[in-house]
């Protein structure tokens, strides 16, 4: 009989593309991921992955059973959701996917009042770019998804995906003290067009949104720098380099070299937890995505 956590393993390789990727989101190490896969290929007297330069590859057999295995982790997640809407109490794992700003300033206050509240709920954390963490969720891989989209770049839930708003997350123009707008109280769109721009990189929501809002306001950006983090696109900006649009969540205290600009009309990211359909039922995901929703007040005002 085929064991499955050593098909949790394959699945979650098939699904995030490398050992490596698939023991931290399932909290293990890499080794142990190895060597799950290792017994799997004994058991099934089948090559399973295969080296490809620095990384592997699923072979054809372990696409399959990367499939079947899908399939049955779905019928587990049901069993699973029966047994707790029965006791009608939150238990069992919950693994979460989060995108790094809300990670750092929501998830905490979140995950310690789901501890002292349920007890009997293992709420696990990992970030994961909001572009991925739907698809995630769709595929079973999460449980639950904290993901946000912007105003004009909306991320619609795939089929089978449910999602409730858990609030709306303003953002500012961020410059350096003695940049000319510093002292101002607001400015629009079409007045930026000539700045020096610190970005995400391509491809990210916030990237992505910063590029359609100025172009539709008839200015071509000028990106300069380029950084995952806010906080390093802080630290930029309070080096004198360019300007940047960060949101407030998990920003956190901006030094003394930094101003805060209103950007008229006020860019809004809206923050949305989903998670799939089948498991809707469950009360670990009503009971989180309600703290969620109601620590969001108190964490926009901080």
């Amino acid at each position: 009989m085929l064991d499955l956590a050593r098909l949790r393993a394959l699945h979650a390789v098939s699904v995030y593309g490398t050992v490596g990727a698939a023991a931290a989101a399932l909290g293990y190490t890499p080794s142990a991921v190895s060597q799950q896969i290792a017994k799997l290929e004994r058991e099934t007297r089948t090559t399973l992955l295969e080296r490809q330069g620095r990384g592997v590859r699923l072979t054809d057999e372990a696409r399959q059973l990367a499939s079947t295995a899908q399939q049955l982790l779905s019928l587990v997640e049901e069993a699973e959701v029966r047994l707790e809407e029965r006791r009608g109490l939150p238990s069992g794992r919950l693994a979460i996917g989060c995108f790094p700003s809300a990670a750092r300033g929501l998830m905490p206050q979140a995950l310690a009042e789901l501890a002292r509240r349920h007890p009997g709920l293992d709420a696990r954390l990992s970030e994961v770019d909001p572009h991925l963490s739907i698809d995630l969720v769709a595929r079973g891989v999460i449980d639950l998804a904290v993901a946000h989209d912007w105003d004009i770049a909306p991320m619609p839930a795939p089929p089978g995906v449910e999602q409730a708003v858990i609030g709306d997350d303003l953002c500012d123009i961020l410059v350096p003290l003695g940049h000319p707008l510093a002292e101002r109280d607001a400015v629009r769109r079409e007045e930026l067009k000539d700045e020096r721009w610190i970005s995400q990189p391509p491809g990210t929501v916030c990237h992505d949104w910063l590029m359609r809002t100025l172009r539709a306001a008839g200015c071509e950006p000028h990106i300069v720098h380029q950084a995952e983090e806010n906080h390093t696109q802080v630290a930029l900006v309070a080096a004198g380099l360019g300007v940047a649009l960060v949101p407030r969540l998990g920003r956190g205290r901006l030094p003394d070299e930094v101003a805060t600009v209103r950007l008229d009309p006020v860019p809004k990211r809206r923050l949305s937890a989903l998670w799939r359909a089948g498991a809707a039922r469950r009360p670990a995901i009503t009971e989180t995505v309600r703290t969620l929703q109601e620590l969001w007040p108190s964490v926009a005002r901080a």
